[in-house]
């Protein structure tokens, strides 16, 4: 039987070496989007030196992504800061729009499984990751708004400590 390299094994199949390079462009072109992350249930104290983020697993905010741990979450870890930067925005986005709902298990304080959580959480993030030049617009646009809504309720607090200074001085007079 005779072995063929990679070139004369795509001609043997009747590929052309065109079409070889259009699936090879399309697997980096994947690798480049799909993210290497390990998912576990963190355990209180204890502190990861790589790249991670937390995410609640019981009661009605489960899915909520996090910097700081939650009492019962689970770690998401990753080999460099980039990728736990656009999955954080994956899951929040995941988070924001309820998905994880359905996925809730329990009658009294309802949680979520961590196979359940990683399979789907997998499935989801390499989808969303697939389309990257869209996913970067969009957490650009997500970051333009948390920093317009922190401006603005510092500027709300700002209104208010005016009012307390202003009612403070009309009633000292009196």
């Amino acid at each position: 039987m005779k072995k063929f390299n990679g070139a004369e094994r795509s001609e043997a199949l009747g590929h052309s070496s065109e079409t070889v390079g259009k699936l090879e462009e399309k697997l980096i072109l994947k690798s480049k989007a799909m993210m290497n992350f390990i998912v576990k249930t963190h355990k209180k104290d204890l502190v990861y030196n790589k790249p991670h983020l937390f995410i609640l697993n019981k009661g009605m905010n489960s899915g909520k992504p996090q910097k700081e741990p939650f009492t019962n979450s689970f770690v998401v870890i990753f080999q460099n800061e980039e990728d736990c930067e656009n999955i954080y925005f994956v899951a929040y986005s995941l988070w924001k729009t309820r998905f994880w709902h359905p996925f809730l298990v329990g009658s009294v304080i309802p949680f979520l499984r961590l196979q359940s959580f990683s399979k789907e959480f997998n499935l989801k993030t390499s989808l969303m990751m697939q389309e990257h030049d869209e996913h970067l617009k969009q957490v650009a646009a997500l970051k333009l708004l948390e920093q317009k809504e922190k401006q603005f309720h510092q500027n709300i607090n700002l209104i208010n400590d005016m009012r307390r200074v202003i009612l403070y001085r009309y009633c000292k007079k009196n």
